[in-house]
This record gives C-alpha cells, structure tokens and sequence, in this order.
C-alpha cells in the first residue's frame, strides 16, 4: 500500500486512540472483559474457556513455556505497568509528589489504605481454614477502575478530589510493585537478574539522549523482559524499571522548558490506549473467568475466609485506612485538607479506593497458584468486594455531586470539572 493511501488512515487512529485515553472507556472495557470472562466460565462451554486459557506456549528453553493467562498476566501487565512507572516518575519529578506539603495526605492515605486492609485480612485468615499467604490481595487500588467510576458519576466533584484519588492511587501503585518484588519473587537467578542490566542501561541511556526509534526501543525492553522473566523476578517489575528510564523533563536542546512535552509523557500518550484499551481488557478476560459452581459453589467461596478477607480488606479496611489515616495526620500535623474538598468527598474517595482488580488479582494468582480453588475463592472476593465498594462510593458521590451541581447554579457558575472529560 502506498504513503499516499495510507495517510488517510491516521486522523481515524488518532481519533480511536483519543477515545481509548478517556477513564470511562478504558473502565468500561475493563468490566466487559471482566463480564464475559465469568460468562463464559460459567455457561456449558466453559470447558472451552479452561482449555484456551491454560493452553501453553513459548519457547521452552528461554523460560517462556507459558500458559495463555500466565502471558496475559506476565507480558500484558507489563505495558500496564511501564504506563504507572511513566506516570510515576512524571508525578516525582513534576507533579505533585514533588512538593512534600502536598503529596503528604494522599501518600499517608496510601500507606495507610494498604497497610489496615493486610491487617484485616490476617486477623480473618486465622479462623480455620484461612491462609494468610493472601494478605497483600485486598491493599492494591485499581487506578483505571476507581477513576473510571469517579467520571461516570462526579461531574460536579471537586477536581482536587480527583487529584487526592489519583496521587493515592499512583503510590498504591508504586508499595504494589515493592510487594510483588520483595514477596513474590521465588528461587532468584543472579546472572539473568545482572544481564537484564545490560539491556535496560542501553534502553535508559538512548531515552535519555530522547532517541524514540520503536526499532531500537522496544528489542531492548523485550529483551529486559524475558531476562527479568527468567531471573524469577515478577516481569511487570520490568516494565516499572523501563518507564522509570524514560526522562519526564523537555530537552534543553530542544529549546528548554517551553520546547512541547517531555519524552515521559509522549510515551504514555502512545501506550495508554495500548494499556486501557487492550493489555489491561484482555488480562481481566483471561484472569476473571471463575466458575462460581451455582449457588452452593458461590456459597463455599463467600464462607471460605481468604474470600471474607479480601472482601473485608477492600470494602473496610481501604475506608478504615484511607479515611482515618487522612483525618490522624490533619489532627496530629500541620497537613491540612484542601479548602475545596469536605471530608465527606474524602469519606467517598476512601471508599472508591477498595476497588481493586487489575493488582488484586495478579498478587491472588502469585500467592496461591493460578487456578487453584484459593486462587478461585480469591476471584470472588475481589470481584465481590470490589463491586461493594463501588457501589457504596457512588451512593455518597452521587450525593455530593448533586450537592455541588444545586451550589453551582445557584451561583452561576461553570462546571468545575467540565475538562476532566475531554
């Protein structure tokens, strides 16, 4: 095909690629693959679904014999996570992390909305048949899930309400990564660990002279991958080292800080649609397929304590955690909440944040076995309690968006987040 004939083609990706950066689509293509994966697995040919996902393949000899969802789960998530570790290191460097005053609450939230979730999920995995291996599943806030919601229903919301969510969710994301390396990391092979380093310092040192040649580029992350694979370290850590590479300031020989934008946020602007509208779908299709076994099946797994753990750690224990370690460090500190938002707005940003899938399931399959009936029961909790959640959230939402769209007429004025949507 012909340039010519190509380039009529562009505007319309372009345009698709726009529509996949939006948080409501993205959210919305997570939920379907989410839906037809417990579908599937749960109609008469569920034994179709079983056989696609755990059919096997890759090269044996490079450690890449994978099942379909283990590629789903090791190689897709790695896109995910190359986009948090963008964004990550753009909020270090020039967001609000950046500044200690602001970045105070939302990172205590976090710690916090991780740390009393594990907790609780301990203290319910000591009745019998618990199993505390789990206790890292309920602390991981889905950030494409939470902000997905936070759009639908907070068209009059305040916008630093979605900046506390976003930065809560963006250090959620960065402890989610220190656990998965630290805990999940089994049998560690040094040489392939020290060999992954050759090709990350080659990617690091020609993102950072701003070389964006997808030739170069992207051998060189495949190839960190499948070392970081093989070394037994978790592979989306991969993708956190290969975002934290790419520079987030403009080049100064490209004219200083006024020269467009940097190379940080022209790589999410290529790989969020890549992320939101396939990696992330297609790994909740090939991770959500449960087969809930009727209602006695549905019972044993919602009275199996790693189930009530998960659930209790993603619909209490985020609230708890979030809400609380918000409102001890505005008590005890000199932090003080934004003048924009109420502590009711927090109260339901507290509760968003027990969604959790994307990293709550990945951390299930890591800590019991992909398809073990744990690992089912574990589906369940996170599918369970995450929908609580969202639920519970856009009750209190609904009611104070409605509170600040009646203050907003009243006023006359504009709706504040009228841009959040573009």
């Amino acid at each position: 095909m012909s340039r010519a004939r190509r380039l009529p083609e562009l505007p319309e990706v372009a345009r698709v690629a726009g529509i996949l950066r939006q948080e409501t689509v993205g959210g919305a293509l997570l939920l379907l693959g989410t839906l037809l994966a417990l579908l599937w697995a749960n109609s008469p040919w569920d034994g179709g679904y079983t056989s696609m996902t755990g059919a096997v393949f890759g090269p044996g000899s490079l450690h890449l014999d994978l099942s379909v969802e283990e590629w789903a789960a090791d190689g897709l998530l790695a896109i995910f996570f190359f986009v948090a570790g963008l964004e990550l290191k753009r909020e270090f460097v020039a967001g609000d992390l950046r500044d200690p005053r602001k970045a105070a609450l939302p990172v205590v939230a976090a710690v916090c909305g991780m740390a009393v979730p594990a907790l609780i999920y301990l203290l319910v995995n000591q009745l019998d048949g618990g199993d505390p291996a789990g206790w890292a599943i309920p602390a991981a806030t889905d950030i494409a899930f939470a902000l997905a919601v936070l759009a639908v229903i907070g068209s009059h919301l305040p916008v630093a309400l979605r900046t506390f969510l976003l930065t809560l969710a963006v250090v959620d994301d960065l402890l989610a990564i220190i656990i998965i390396a630290i805990f999940f990391t089994t049998g560690l092979a040094v040489v392939p660990a020290l060999l992954a380093l050759v090709p990350l310092a080659l990617f690091t040192g020609l993102v950072q002279r701003r070389i964006r040649s997808p030739w170069l580029l992207l051998p060189l992350a495949a190839l960190t991958w499948g070392l970081v694979h093989a070394s037994g370290i978790h592979a989306t850590v991969a993708g956190v080292l290969l975002g934290f590479a790419v520079p987030v300031v403009r080049s100064e020989q490209a004219g200083g800080p006024s020269a467009g934008k940097g190379l940080a946020e022209h790589f999410e602007h290529r790989f969020r649609p890549i992320s939101a509208g396939f990696a992330v779908p297609v790994f909740a299709f090939m991770a959500a397929g449960v087969s809930v076994g009727g209602v006695e099946g549905l019972r044993s797994a919602l009275t199996d304590p790693i189930a009530i753990g998960v659930m209790a750690g993603l619909v209490v224990g985020k609230t708890v955690g979030v809400f609380g370690g918000t409102y001890l460090t505005v008590r005890f500190t000199r932090a003080d909440l934004d003048e924009n938002l109420s502590w009711v707005d927090l109260f339901g940003a507290a509760l968003l944040a027990g969604v959790g899938f994307t990293v709550s399931l990945l951390i299930g399959a890591l800590a019991f076995g992909t398809g073990s009936p744990a690992d089912e029961h574990v589906k369940v909790g996170v599918l369970a309690g995450s929908l609580i959640a969202a639920v519970l959230a856009t009750v209190v939402l609904r009611s104070r968006d409605r509170h600040y769209r009646r203050n907003a007429l009243t006023a006359g004025r504009p709706d504040p987040q009228a841009d959040l949507h573009q």
